[in-house]
Protein backbone atom coordinates (compact mmCIF):
# COMPACT_ATOMS: atom_id res chain seq x y z
CA UNK A 1 0.00 0.00 0.00
CA UNK A 2 1.43 3.37 -0.45
CA UNK A 3 2.00 5.72 2.19
CA UNK A 4 -0.25 8.32 0.96
CA UNK A 5 -3.38 5.95 0.91
CA UNK A 6 -2.09 4.29 4.39
CA UNK A 7 -2.68 8.20 5.66
CA UNK A 8 -5.99 8.96 3.50
CA UNK A 9 -7.37 5.37 5.69
CA UNK A 10 -5.60 6.27 8.72
CA UNK A 11 -7.52 9.23 9.00
CA UNK A 12 -4.58 11.81 9.20
CA UNK A 13 -5.93 13.63 5.78
CA UNK A 14 -8.77 14.23 3.32
CA UNK A 15 -8.91 13.15 -0.14
CA UNK A 16 -9.34 16.55 -1.37
CA UNK A 17 -7.58 18.84 1.38
CA UNK A 18 -5.23 18.67 4.25
CA UNK A 19 -5.86 20.18 7.43
CA UNK A 20 -3.53 22.52 9.15
CA UNK A 21 -2.34 24.14 11.57
CA UNK A 22 0.39 24.19 13.86
CA UNK A 23 -0.57 24.14 18.02
CA UNK A 24 1.92 27.25 19.29
CA UNK A 25 0.12 29.12 16.38
CA UNK A 26 -3.79 28.39 17.35
CA UNK A 27 -2.74 29.57 20.64
CA UNK A 28 -0.77 32.43 19.92
CA UNK A 29 -3.47 33.98 17.13
CA UNK A 30 -6.75 33.44 20.19
CA UNK A 31 -4.22 36.02 22.29
CA UNK A 32 -4.51 38.45 19.44
CA UNK A 33 -8.14 37.74 18.55
CA UNK A 34 -9.68 40.47 16.23
CA UNK A 35 -13.53 40.91 16.41
CA UNK A 36 -13.82 42.91 13.35
CA UNK A 37 -12.61 40.08 11.20
CA UNK A 38 -15.20 39.29 8.45
CA UNK A 39 -16.86 35.74 8.87
CA UNK A 40 -19.24 33.75 6.41
CA UNK A 41 -20.85 30.48 7.27
CA UNK A 42 -23.20 28.62 4.48
CA UNK A 43 -25.44 25.73 5.63
CA UNK A 44 -26.75 24.20 2.90
CA UNK A 45 -29.76 22.32 2.98
CA UNK A 46 -29.58 18.82 0.99
CA UNK A 47 -32.40 17.30 -0.32
CA UNK A 48 -34.55 20.47 -1.72
CA UNK A 49 -36.19 21.79 0.98
CA UNK A 50 -39.91 22.94 0.84
CA UNK A 51 -39.45 26.69 0.98
CA UNK A 52 -43.36 27.44 0.70
CA UNK A 53 -43.78 25.85 3.86
CA UNK A 54 -40.60 27.66 5.45
CA UNK A 55 -41.57 31.36 4.63
CA UNK A 56 -44.94 30.69 3.52
CA UNK A 57 -46.93 32.63 1.03
CA UNK A 58 -50.30 33.17 3.36
CA UNK A 59 -51.84 35.45 1.55
CA UNK A 60 -51.89 33.22 -1.63
CA UNK A 61 -55.15 31.81 -2.08
CA UNK A 62 -53.61 29.42 -4.80
CA UNK A 63 -51.49 28.09 -1.76
CA UNK A 64 -54.30 26.41 0.25
CA UNK A 65 -56.18 25.29 -2.95
CA UNK A 66 -53.43 23.04 -3.80
CA UNK A 67 -51.97 21.73 -0.44
CA UNK A 68 -55.35 20.53 1.61
CA UNK A 69 -52.67 18.65 3.65
CA UNK A 70 -49.70 20.38 4.53
CA UNK A 71 -50.08 23.84 4.01
CA UNK A 72 -49.92 25.95 6.81
CA UNK A 73 -52.68 28.12 8.39
CA UNK A 74 -52.32 31.63 8.13
CA UNK A 75 -51.51 33.67 10.89
CA UNK A 76 -54.01 33.56 14.25
CA UNK A 77 -55.27 29.99 13.37
CA UNK A 78 -54.23 27.02 15.37
CA UNK A 79 -50.54 25.92 14.10
CA UNK A 80 -50.55 28.89 11.67
CA UNK A 81 -47.54 30.68 10.49
CA UNK A 82 -46.07 33.72 12.76
CA UNK A 83 -46.60 37.11 10.63
CA UNK A 84 -43.60 38.39 9.27
CA UNK A 85 -44.95 41.30 6.83
CA UNK A 86 -48.52 40.89 6.17
CA UNK A 87 -47.88 38.82 2.69
CA UNK A 88 -45.57 35.84 4.27
CA UNK A 89 -45.26 33.67 8.05
CA UNK A 90 -42.46 31.79 9.66
CA UNK A 91 -43.93 28.24 9.83
CA UNK A 92 -44.31 28.11 13.74
CA UNK A 93 -41.38 25.42 13.68
CA UNK A 94 -39.12 28.07 13.57
CA UNK A 95 -40.19 30.32 16.47
CA UNK A 96 -36.45 30.15 17.80
CA UNK A 97 -35.74 32.33 14.70
CA UNK A 98 -38.34 35.39 15.16
CA UNK A 99 -36.50 37.29 18.01
CA UNK A 100 -33.73 37.21 15.21
CA UNK A 101 -36.46 38.64 12.73
CA UNK A 102 -37.69 40.79 15.30
CA UNK A 103 -34.32 42.56 16.03
CA UNK A 104 -33.53 43.31 11.84
CA UNK A 105 -30.88 40.34 12.17
CA UNK A 106 -32.59 37.86 9.61
CA UNK A 107 -33.86 38.13 6.12
CA UNK A 108 -35.44 35.81 3.55
CA UNK A 109 -35.17 35.99 -0.16
CA UNK A 110 -38.02 34.45 -1.34
CA UNK A 111 -38.34 32.76 -5.13
CA UNK A 112 -34.18 32.38 -5.07
CA UNK A 113 -32.34 29.83 -6.71
CA UNK A 114 -30.22 28.34 -9.55
CA UNK A 115 -31.67 29.67 -13.22
CA UNK A 116 -30.84 25.89 -13.83
CA UNK A 117 -33.50 23.77 -14.98
CA UNK A 118 -32.25 20.04 -13.63
CA UNK A 119 -34.41 18.85 -11.06
CA UNK A 120 -31.42 16.24 -10.08
CA UNK A 121 -30.22 16.55 -6.51
CA UNK A 122 -26.50 15.72 -7.73
CA UNK A 123 -26.68 18.28 -10.21
CA UNK A 124 -28.07 21.28 -8.55
CA UNK A 125 -26.44 20.76 -5.62
CA UNK A 126 -23.17 20.90 -7.89
CA UNK A 127 -24.02 23.87 -9.63
CA UNK A 128 -25.08 25.91 -6.42
CA UNK A 129 -21.57 24.92 -4.97
CA UNK A 130 -19.23 25.52 -8.34
CA UNK A 131 -21.11 29.01 -8.75
CA UNK A 132 -21.05 28.42 -12.23
CA UNK A 133 -24.95 26.63 -13.32
CA UNK A 134 -24.82 24.21 -16.18
CA UNK A 135 -21.48 23.78 -16.01
CA UNK A 136 -19.77 20.25 -15.02
CA UNK A 137 -16.07 21.02 -15.59
CA UNK A 138 -15.05 23.46 -12.67
CA UNK A 139 -12.23 21.63 -10.28
CA UNK A 140 -13.29 24.26 -7.58
CA UNK A 141 -16.47 25.58 -5.26
CA UNK A 142 -17.08 28.84 -5.12
CA UNK A 143 -16.01 29.17 -1.04
CA UNK A 144 -12.72 27.74 -1.80
CA UNK A 145 -12.10 30.66 -4.89
CA UNK A 146 -12.93 32.97 -2.35
CA UNK A 147 -10.96 31.48 0.10
CA UNK A 148 -7.88 32.00 -2.24
CA UNK A 149 -8.28 35.64 -2.90
CA UNK A 150 -8.95 36.26 0.68
CA UNK A 151 -6.36 33.70 2.13
CA UNK A 152 -3.22 34.87 4.28
CA UNK A 153 -1.88 31.56 4.04
CA UNK A 154 -3.41 30.11 7.36
CA UNK A 155 -5.02 26.34 6.41
CA UNK A 156 -6.95 26.82 9.39
CA UNK A 157 -9.13 30.21 7.68
CA UNK A 158 -11.80 27.78 6.69
CA UNK A 159 -13.56 24.88 8.07
CA UNK A 160 -15.87 22.20 6.95
CA UNK A 161 -18.29 20.73 9.22
CA UNK A 162 -18.23 16.99 7.98
CA UNK A 163 -16.30 14.02 7.18
CA UNK A 164 -15.42 14.81 3.84
CA UNK A 165 -14.47 18.13 1.78
CA UNK A 166 -17.67 19.38 -0.12
CA UNK A 167 -17.90 20.35 -3.68
CA UNK A 168 -18.09 23.91 -2.00
CA UNK A 169 -14.40 23.66 -0.59
CA UNK A 170 -13.13 21.95 -3.16
CA UNK A 171 -9.72 23.46 -4.84
CA UNK A 172 -6.41 23.80 -4.46
CA UNK A 173 -6.91 26.02 -0.95
CA UNK A 174 -6.31 23.60 2.03
CA UNK A 175 -9.34 23.22 4.34
CA UNK A 176 -9.75 21.57 7.79
CA UNK A 177 -12.47 19.08 8.35
CA UNK A 178 -13.87 19.02 11.95
CA UNK A 179 -15.57 15.61 12.39
CA UNK A 180 -19.47 16.08 13.36
CA UNK A 181 -21.44 15.15 16.88
CA UNK A 182 -19.17 13.31 19.17
CA UNK A 183 -16.29 11.50 16.32
CA UNK A 184 -13.80 14.87 16.84
CA UNK A 185 -12.52 13.04 20.06
CA UNK A 186 -13.09 9.33 18.55
CA UNK A 187 -9.15 8.21 19.08
CA UNK A 188 -7.24 7.71 15.41
CA UNK A 189 -4.42 5.07 15.38
CA UNK A 190 -1.77 7.89 15.08
CA UNK A 191 -3.28 8.69 18.71
CA UNK A 192 -1.82 5.89 20.11
CA UNK A 193 1.48 7.11 21.38
CA UNK A 194 3.47 4.44 20.14
CA UNK A 195 1.86 4.54 16.59
CA UNK A 196 2.31 8.39 16.42
CA UNK A 197 6.24 8.03 17.65
CA UNK A 198 6.67 5.59 14.84
CA UNK A 199 4.77 8.28 12.19
CA UNK A 200 6.28 11.39 13.48
CA UNK A 201 10.03 9.97 12.69
CA UNK A 202 8.94 8.05 9.10
CA UNK A 203 7.36 11.67 8.09
CA UNK A 204 9.90 13.98 9.47
CA UNK A 205 11.29 15.51 6.38
CA UNK A 206 10.71 18.27 4.49
CA UNK A 207 8.88 16.53 1.11
CA UNK A 208 5.74 17.60 0.46
CA UNK A 209 4.28 14.43 1.60
CA UNK A 210 5.91 14.64 4.91
CA UNK A 211 4.99 17.95 5.25
CA UNK A 212 1.16 17.79 5.14
CA UNK A 213 1.56 14.63 7.47
CA UNK A 214 3.06 16.98 10.33
CA UNK A 215 0.36 19.90 9.49
CA UNK A 216 -2.24 17.81 9.52
CA UNK A 217 -1.09 16.02 12.69
CA UNK A 218 -0.85 19.39 14.51
CA UNK A 219 -4.32 20.84 13.24
CA UNK A 220 -6.04 17.59 14.72
CA UNK A 221 -4.02 18.10 18.31
CA UNK A 222 -4.74 21.43 17.95
CA UNK A 223 -8.51 21.68 17.08
CA UNK A 224 -9.13 18.72 19.36
CA UNK A 225 -7.42 20.31 22.34
CA UNK A 226 -9.32 23.69 21.71
CA UNK A 227 -12.67 22.28 21.61
CA UNK A 228 -11.80 19.74 24.71
CA UNK A 229 -11.45 23.01 26.75
CA UNK A 230 -14.82 24.62 25.33
CA UNK A 231 -16.66 21.71 26.00
CA UNK A 232 -15.73 22.01 29.26
CA UNK A 233 -17.56 25.09 29.51
CA UNK A 234 -21.02 25.48 31.53
CA UNK A 235 -23.61 25.97 29.91
CA UNK A 236 -25.96 26.87 32.29
CA UNK A 237 -26.45 23.82 33.51
CA UNK A 238 -28.72 22.99 30.55
CA UNK A 239 -27.21 20.40 27.74
CA UNK A 240 -27.88 21.06 24.01
CA UNK A 241 -29.87 19.13 21.83
CA UNK A 242 -28.26 16.72 20.08
CA UNK A 243 -27.34 17.08 16.30
CA UNK A 244 -26.73 20.64 14.70
CA UNK A 245 -26.95 22.69 17.77
CA UNK A 246 -24.15 21.00 19.42
CA UNK A 247 -22.06 21.84 15.94
CA UNK A 248 -23.41 24.91 15.25
CA UNK A 249 -22.12 25.58 18.83
CA UNK A 250 -18.68 24.35 17.99
CA UNK A 251 -18.15 25.91 14.70
CA UNK A 252 -19.21 29.18 16.53
CA UNK A 253 -16.70 28.71 19.63
CA UNK A 254 -14.20 28.21 16.96
CA UNK A 255 -14.24 31.40 15.28
CA UNK A 256 -14.91 33.39 18.69
CA UNK A 257 -11.45 32.16 19.84
CA UNK A 258 -9.47 32.22 16.72
CA UNK A 259 -10.27 35.48 14.31
CA UNK A 260 -8.33 33.53 11.83
CA UNK A 261 -11.18 31.35 10.93
CA UNK A 262 -13.30 33.31 8.24
CA UNK A 263 -15.50 30.82 6.48
CA UNK A 264 -17.29 28.04 8.06
CA UNK A 265 -19.87 24.98 6.39
CA UNK A 266 -22.23 22.60 7.53
CA UNK A 267 -24.33 20.81 5.41
CA UNK A 268 -27.72 19.44 6.80
CA UNK A 269 -29.81 16.16 5.11
CA UNK A 270 -33.01 14.61 5.10
CA UNK A 271 -34.88 17.61 3.36
CA UNK A 272 -36.28 15.20 0.15
CA UNK A 273 -40.14 15.02 1.76
CA UNK A 274 -41.70 13.15 -1.19
CA UNK A 275 -43.81 11.39 1.33
CA UNK A 276 -45.41 13.04 4.66
CA UNK A 277 -43.56 16.28 5.12
CA UNK A 278 -46.52 17.15 7.16
CA UNK A 279 -47.64 20.73 8.25
CA UNK A 280 -47.03 22.99 11.42
CA UNK A 281 -46.44 19.55 12.37
CA UNK A 282 -44.59 16.70 11.15
CA UNK A 283 -41.40 15.51 9.03
CA UNK A 284 -40.16 18.95 7.64
CA UNK A 285 -41.56 20.75 11.07
CA UNK A 286 -39.69 18.41 13.43
CA UNK A 287 -36.50 19.30 10.84
CA UNK A 288 -37.14 22.72 10.66
CA UNK A 289 -37.34 23.34 14.72
CA UNK A 290 -33.80 21.45 14.82
CA UNK A 291 -32.60 23.61 12.20
CA UNK A 292 -34.18 26.92 13.78
CA UNK A 293 -32.80 26.08 17.38
CA UNK A 294 -29.42 25.59 16.36
CA UNK A 295 -29.24 28.67 14.33
CA UNK A 296 -30.45 30.43 17.42
CA UNK A 297 -27.94 28.56 19.68
CA UNK A 298 -24.93 29.78 16.70
CA UNK A 299 -26.00 33.18 16.74
CA UNK A 300 -26.00 33.43 20.82
CA UNK A 301 -22.60 31.65 20.50
CA UNK A 302 -20.86 33.73 18.50
CA UNK A 303 -21.60 36.66 20.39
CA UNK A 304 -20.24 39.84 19.91
CA UNK A 305 -18.84 38.86 16.43
CA UNK A 306 -22.32 38.03 14.82
CA UNK A 307 -21.93 41.77 14.48
CA UNK A 308 -19.56 40.83 11.63
CA UNK A 309 -21.07 37.54 10.64
CA UNK A 310 -23.31 36.73 7.78
CA UNK A 311 -25.08 33.35 7.62
CA UNK A 312 -26.55 32.41 4.76
CA UNK A 313 -28.84 29.44 4.78
CA UNK A 314 -29.47 27.53 1.08
CA UNK A 315 -30.77 24.81 -0.84
CA UNK A 316 -30.34 22.99 -4.03
CA UNK A 317 -33.52 23.46 -5.48
CA UNK A 318 -37.70 23.98 -3.95
CA UNK A 319 -40.36 21.94 -4.06
CA UNK A 320 -43.36 21.78 -6.04
CA UNK A 321 -46.34 24.32 -5.28
CA UNK A 322 -49.15 21.49 -5.28
CA UNK A 323 -49.13 18.82 -2.82
CA UNK A 324 -48.66 15.16 -4.41
CA UNK A 325 -50.55 11.74 -3.96
CA UNK A 326 -48.60 10.99 -0.85
CA UNK A 327 -48.72 13.96 1.05
CA UNK A 328 -45.31 15.21 0.01
CA UNK A 329 -44.02 17.35 -2.56
CA UNK A 330 -41.77 16.73 -5.65
CA UNK A 331 -38.65 18.29 -7.02
CA UNK A 332 -39.42 21.92 -7.92
CA UNK A 333 -37.37 24.94 -8.43
CA UNK A 334 -37.81 27.99 -6.93
CA UNK A 335 -36.90 28.21 -3.16
CA UNK A 336 -35.98 30.70 -0.41
CA UNK A 337 -32.45 31.88 1.04
CA UNK A 338 -31.69 32.99 4.70
CA UNK A 339 -29.42 35.68 5.49
CA UNK A 340 -29.00 36.15 9.33
CA UNK A 341 -25.57 38.25 11.18
CA UNK A 342 -25.35 41.70 13.44
CA UNK A 343 -25.11 43.66 9.99
CA UNK A 344 -27.83 42.00 7.77
CA UNK A 345 -30.64 44.24 6.96
CA UNK A 346 -33.00 42.29 8.13
CA UNK A 347 -37.26 42.01 9.30
CA UNK A 348 -37.86 42.08 5.51
CA UNK A 349 -38.59 39.40 2.77
CA UNK A 350 -36.66 40.31 -0.30
CA UNK A 351 -36.73 39.59 -3.90
CA UNK A 352 -39.52 39.99 -6.70
CA UNK A 353 -42.79 37.60 -5.29
CA UNK A 354 -44.06 36.21 -8.51
CA UNK A 355 -46.99 34.31 -7.46
CA UNK A 356 -48.64 30.95 -7.73
CA UNK A 357 -51.24 31.05 -9.79
CA UNK A 358 -51.10 28.38 -12.25
CA UNK A 359 -49.98 30.89 -15.28
CA UNK A 360 -46.80 32.49 -13.15
CA UNK A 361 -45.34 29.21 -12.58
CA UNK A 362 -42.17 27.78 -13.61
CA UNK A 363 -43.12 25.03 -16.30
CA UNK A 364 -46.84 25.37 -14.54
CA UNK A 365 -45.95 23.64 -11.27
CA UNK A 366 -42.83 25.61 -9.34
CA UNK A 367 -42.17 28.91 -8.19
CA UNK A 368 -40.24 30.50 -10.50
CA UNK A 369 -37.29 31.96 -9.77
CA UNK A 370 -37.14 35.65 -9.61
CA UNK A 371 -33.47 35.99 -7.93
CA UNK A 372 -30.50 34.35 -8.99
CA UNK A 373 -28.65 33.07 -6.09
CA UNK A 374 -25.52 34.15 -6.97
CA UNK A 375 -26.95 37.77 -6.81
CA UNK A 376 -27.40 37.10 -3.02
CA UNK A 377 -23.77 35.57 -2.84
CA UNK A 378 -22.34 38.75 -4.72
CA UNK A 379 -24.21 40.70 -1.78
CA UNK A 380 -22.49 39.35 0.60
CA UNK A 381 -18.85 39.33 -1.16
CA UNK A 382 -19.30 43.07 -2.21
CA UNK A 383 -21.11 44.86 0.91
CA UNK A 384 -20.21 42.12 3.64
CA UNK A 385 -16.55 40.63 2.86
CA UNK A 386 -16.19 43.92 1.49
CA UNK A 387 -14.22 42.43 -1.66
CA UNK A 388 -13.68 44.66 -4.65
CA UNK A 389 -15.52 44.16 -8.48
CA UNK A 390 -12.24 42.13 -9.20
CA UNK A 391 -12.37 39.40 -6.60
CA UNK A 392 -16.35 39.06 -6.63
CA UNK A 393 -15.48 38.12 -10.53
CA UNK A 394 -13.09 35.01 -9.52
CA UNK A 395 -15.52 33.74 -6.85
CA UNK A 396 -18.20 34.01 -9.11
CA UNK A 397 -17.23 33.79 -12.82
CA UNK A 398 -18.80 34.38 -16.71
CA UNK A 399 -21.31 36.13 -14.24
CA UNK A 400 -22.40 39.65 -13.29
CA UNK A 401 -24.98 40.42 -11.21
CA UNK A 402 -28.43 41.47 -11.80
CA UNK A 403 -30.16 42.98 -8.79
CA UNK A 404 -28.45 44.57 -6.12
CA UNK A 405 -29.71 43.71 -2.99
CA UNK A 406 -29.23 46.14 -0.12
CA UNK A 407 -28.33 43.07 2.53
CA UNK A 408 -25.99 44.80 4.50
CA UNK A 409 -25.96 47.78 6.83
CA UNK A 410 -23.00 49.46 6.27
Amino acid sequence: MQRRNFLLQAGMFSASALVAVGTNAWVARSANNNSNAKRLIVIFLRGGVDGLNVVVPYSETAYYQVRPNIAIPQPGKQGGVLDLDGRFGLNPALSSLKPLWEQGSLAFIHACGSPDPTRSHFDAQYYMENGIPGTKNTKDGWMNRLLANISNKEPIQAINVGETIPRILYGKMSVASLPTGKRINNPLSVDRPQVGAAFDKLYDGNDTLSQSYQEGRMARQAIAKDLADEMKMANNGAPLPDGFARDAQRLARLMVKDSKVELGFIALGGWDTHINQGGSQGQLAQRLKKLGDGLAVMAQTLGPIYQNTAIVVMSEFGRTVKENGNRGTDHGHGNVIWVLGGKVRGGKVYGEWPGLATEQLYQKRDLAIATDFRDVISALLKDHMQLPSSTINQVLPSYTATQKIALINS
